[in-house]
């Protein structure tokens, strides 16, 4: 079996904050995660970045970035995933939508910081392995940096 591509978007406003959402109804269920899915057969990873959210969230985005990738191995579930993380940017005015109610319980805007107290928190949803795993293979990666940088 070899390992399926994922694709999960940080999507930032002006205040650096971004799009996160729980999972509910697949592997996963429970958990904090970006918008984002499954990179299709000759598909970019900025055409999956931009449908996936519009897909999920309602939103264009724009100034679509690569910023790093992670690896993750989900036993429980019998799946690899390698994950590629994008960055991009919407209007401060924008809104994400609830448009897949059956993947998502609702979008909320959440700062990096935000994410490292929910790794650690035992009353608050956890985290997607893949996002879990960037906290603790990346210690020093901070999205909104890398964005600028990329």
């Amino acid at each position: 079996m070899r390992p399926d591509i994922g694709v999960g978007v940080f999507i930032f406003n002006s205040k650096g904050q971004f799009i996160v959402g729980v999972r509910k109804g697949s592997h996963g269920a429970g958990t904090l995660a970006l918008p984002g899915g499954h990179l299709e057969f000759g598909e970019t990873f900025e055409a999956c970045a931009e449908r996936e959210v519009l897909e999920e969230t309602g939103l264009n985005v724009r100034d679509l970035r690569f910023l790093t990738a992670t690896n993750s191995v989900m036993k429980d579930v019998g799946k690899h995933y390698v994950t590629i993380f994008m960055g991009a940017v919407v209007d401060d005015d924008a809104q994400p939508q609830l448009v897949e109610p059956e993947k998502c319980e609702g979008w909320s805007w959440a700062t990096w910081g935000d994410i490292k107290s929910q790794s650690q928190s035992d009353g608050k949803p956890r985290l997607f392995l893949p996002l879990l795993e960037l906290l603790r293979n990346r210690s020093l990666f901070d999205p909104k940096e890398q964005f600028a940088r990329a």
